[in-house]
């Protein structure tokens, strides 16, 4: 979705950078700058400042970065366009509509009335549990021990047993089959027509981190089955990339989250004052959530059920939770089921204490193992010992394994010397049959380190370029826009150069608004903000200017050359590599 730069610039220029972060972090004056504590990780020590002159922030404790659209979209886990839309909304302003193909402009309008059917679904379920009809799910709820604000808060509602009423209803608004066919909300049938898919049930919205309702989950009341019954998949609702309570969580979680279950745990949980509990919604744990808890957060606890089918659960979203670097702990439920069971039978204290006490995954995992052995039979023992040994050298950092080697050979009255030798010994084994794959793996790392070096001398010059303008007329006639090989360094670049050319300055706000991704903006805002000595009449940082230069160039010409085809460019090329080595910028 593409929105004009001219509308983009305005929006940015309407939200001043300081007003929109004070409303999420505590500011103080600091010079020509404000500071506070970096709300992306945890400090003490004040360490990220934002510029009202050049509209933008930067923490040089974390290095993340970027102008008002950054700051919304890694605080929030928003979209670009999602912090455009918020942004436009709070400066009073209309979003235009965007330049995209029709087929792109089918799907949007689409969307947008699933979501509307969804709304409105939600506020006529919610409406019912209140009525005389509904008065067996609210009896329901509050045998459950959920509080009246409780249930207002996650909009929880009740479907009639009359199976067609919400379909007449949605009927009677104005919309089509051809709409409500998308949302998942009824069954079609040849013989019946079409019904509603959820009938005398409690009714659970589910909303994404939008607070938009993209789904809902149904509890049947009585023994029918099944007992829970969830949204199919449509246009706006994809199981694997969204979370059952997500909407409430923001920013990052330094605490962590609480992974659950089902609905009602994360409600129980979050009527106990644990706002940070989220739940997978009727599927397995997928890559997915890993990446989208990433987003939130580096700790997880998980708190899946007791049972047999819970500790399977468990196990198997262990691996894919530390696979995205996320650690990983796990919550002992006993002697309860699930944490809706804990809080009747125990307290919310108790429930902190077995936070306190949540075992590492790692141990955990060791747990279950374990059971599978014999441990009074010695053979059966060492087999396990050796199990444990090769779960070891899953730990890439050495100071790691080392802790959780001795933590073992304690917990298990084994010598640490005699587990670390077996340790070793499998590690000797693994590293002859990946041999051949690791020297691959180190060429190809050698490799990408050279290329990221010539990126980082690119972004170093460009660095330079934004705190001493001079720079500019200095090296017109030795290096270009086109000597700026890799993004985004290129698009910097061309920015940083036409607004120079026609203003005579720069402004890293705008330029950063040109990138949409997070990650590009942190990147393109690190460079307005590094810390480098500038480059002054000194011989040795004239020497560095001029280093940085020539690799730039050397590299450009080495990339032209390797791409043209034209003899006679390929000898101008040649000739002007020749140069290179005469290069010399006077300051």
């Amino acid at each position: 979705m593409y929105y004009e730069e001219e509308f983009v610039e305005e929006v940015r220029s309407r939200n001043d950078i300081v007003d929109v972060i004070s409303t999420y972090v505590t500011l103080k004056r600091g010079g020509s700058n404000y500071v506070g504590l970096c709300p992306f990780h945890n400090e003490k020590t004040a360490s990220f400042s934002v510029s009202p002159g050049k509209q933008m922030y930067y923490c040089f404790g974390c290095g993340a970065g970027g102008n008002v659209f950054t700051f919304l979209m890694e605080y929030e886990n928003l979209t670009f366009v999602e912090a455009l839309e918020q942004l436009a909304e709070k400066a009073g302003m209309d979003m235009p509509k965007s330049s995209d193909s029709a087929a792109e402009r089918r799907k949007r309008d689409l969307r947008d009335a699933v979501l509307e059917v969804n709304k409105l679904a939600a506020k006529y379920y919610f409406a019912k549990l209140k009525s005389e009809r509904g008065k067996d799910g609210y009896a329901y709820l509050r045998n459950r021990e959920l509080e009246p604000e409780t249930i207002i808060k996650f909009g929880l509602g009740f479907s009639d047993k009359n199976s067609g009423e919400l379909y007449r209803y949605m009927k009677s608004k104005g919309y089509g089959d051809d709409i409500l066919k998308e949302t998942g909300l009824f069954t079609y049938d040849e013989k019946r027509g079409a019904y509603d898919k959820f009938w005398n049930r409690v009714m659970f919205p589910i909303l994404d981190r939008n607070n938009r309702v993209i789904a809902f989950g149904g509890r049947v009341m009585g023994e029918a089955k099944p007992k829970y019954l969830n949204s199919p998949e449509t246009i706006v609702f994809d199981k694997s990339r969204n979370l059952y309570g997500l909407n409430f969580i923001h920013g990052k979680q330094s605490e962590g989250i609480i992974i659950c279950e089902g609905y009602m745990d994360v409600i129980a949980l979050h009527q106990a004052g644990f706002s940070n509990a989220v739940a997978s919604l009727g599927t397995a744990f997928t890559s997915q959530h890993c990446s989208l808890l990433k987003r939130y957060t580096d700790l997880v606890y998980l708190c899946y059920d007791s049972d047999g089918a819970g500790i399977k659960a468990a196990m198997r979203a262990i691996p894919m939770l530390k696979e995205a670097d996320i650690r990983v702990k796990v919550i002992d439920m006993h002697p309860y089921k699930d944490p809706d069971e804990f809080m009747k039978g125990l307290s919310p204290q108790e429930f902190k204490e077995r936070i306190k006490k949540a075992k590492t995954s790692f141990f955990y995992e060791i747990d279950h193992i374990k059971e599978e052995y014999d441990m009074d039979d010695p053979e059966s023992k060492t087999r396990f010992m050796n199990e444990v040994a090769k779960k070891c050298l899953t730990f890439d950092n050495e100071i790691e394994r080392n802790n959780y080697m001795e933590a073992f050979a304690r917990e298990y009255s084994v010598r640490t010397e005699d587990f670390r030798k077996l340790v070793a010994y499998h590690s000797a084994k693994m590293a002859g049959i990946d041999y051949e794959k690791r020297k691959k793996e180190r060429l190809q790392a050698g490799i990408t380190q050279k290329e990221d070096g010539i990126a980082k001398r690119q972004g170093i010059f460009l660095t330079w370029l934004s705190n001493d303008p001079a720079l500019f007329d200095k090296t017109k006639n030795i290096i270009s826009v086109d000597d700026f090989v890799d993004e985004p360094y290129h698009q910097v670049a061309e920015m940083m150069y036409e607004q120079h050319d026609k203003m005579g300055h720069v402004e890293p706000a705008k330029i950063i608004s040109r990138f949409q991704s997070k990650e590009e903006q942190s990147l393109v805002a690190g460079l307005f903000n590094k810390e480098l000595k500038a480059v002054t009449q000194n011989a040795e940082q004239e020497k560095a200017l001029n280093e940085v230069v020539q690799s730039i160039k050397k590299y450009s010409l080495d990339y032209r050359s390797r791409h043209v085809t034209d003899l006679n460019e390929l000898q101008k090329l040649i000739e002007e590599k020749r140069k290179i080595q005469t290069l010399q910028i006077s300051l």
